[in-house]
């Protein structure tokens, strides 16, 4: 990270009117076209562009509002490197979370699939990750405040939360690893054969920076990946944006009762 990260964090905390809001210990960061979550709960929204410092989002599918709830801090939009963001940008959503005292994360986000046997708008609980990006959001001098040099990244996806997840859920949820690029383009069949060789069950273009830095910062996370399409090759039809907010759009219900049935065996382990 830069060395002027810790004020900039600070700057954004301080505009944010924390005494006047309840600030949850549960967040949860919206992935592409899964946003109308937002609209289920009651609270109070927080546009990115009141939050001294934040970047704006450019990606249809992402409001870029935060909304406090009773019992859950929502994070609806995210920033990604490849809409020219730095990934000072990408993370600082979460450290601003751990500032504001979030303990459990949970980050969802759309994905295609490399693992042949997933299909279109299954829910799978990501359990490790591949970082493709080919650079590391805390390289940089290390601010003991936060964390750690060289945090551990063997449970950077809790198996006590995953495994809460699926009682949670009534049904036995698939697990796999994903793979984060850094696009905007999509994969090509090659590089999905690479992807499928190496380990990999999902790809995206989000995610893996923002896990990085909740395990360094401390923070128990939980992740979800909405298959939207197989990746490049597997079908012969081309991929597009469009296919993902289609399909996001018509597991929308199926997503919000997941994350509810999850979110309250979460908060009430937290009681």
């Amino acid at each position: 990270m830069k060395d002027n990260f810790a004020g900039r964090l600070n700057t954004a905390f301080n505009s944010i009117p924390a005494d006047e809001l309840k600030i949850p210990s549960v967040a949860i960061i919206l992935g592409s076209g899964l946003g109308s979550y937002v609209s289920a709960v009651e609270g109070t929204v927080l546009p990115f562009d009141r939050i001294k410092g934040f970047p704006k989002t450019t990606v249809e599918g992402h409001k870029g509002v935060y909304k406090f709830g009773r019992d859950i801090l929502i994070q609806a939009g995210r920033f990604h490197f490849y809409e020219g963001y730095g990934l000072d940008d990408v993370v600082l959503p979460v450290f601003l979370m751990w500032k504001l005292g979030i303990k459990t994360l949970v980050i969802t986000n759309a994905s295609g699939g490399v693992n042949e046997s997933y299909g279109a708008g299954e829910f799978i609980l990501i359990k490790d990750h591949i970082n493709l990006i080919g650079t590391n959001p805390l390289i940089g001098s290390n601010n003991k405040e936060f964390g750690v040099r060289f945090p551990d990244m063997t449970q950077a996806y809790s198996k006590h939360l995953r495994e809460a997840a699926r009682e949670a859920s009534g049904s036995e949820l698939k697990e796999g690893v994903y793979a984060a690029l850094t696009g905007p383009s999509y994969e090509t069949p090659a590089e999905i054969r690479m992807l499928r060789v190496i380990g990999a069950d999902m790809v995206g273009m989000s995610t893996v920076p923002e896990v990085i830095a909740a395990n360094y910062l401390g923070i128990e996370v939980l992740g979800i990946s909405c298959v939207t399409n197989m990746a490049a090759g597997i079908l012969d039809t081309p991929l597009s944006h469009e296919e993902v907010m289609e399909t996001t759009k018509r597991v929308e219900k199926d997503f919000s009762a997941l994350i509810e049935k999850i979110l309250f065996r979460l908060l009430k382990e937290n009681d």
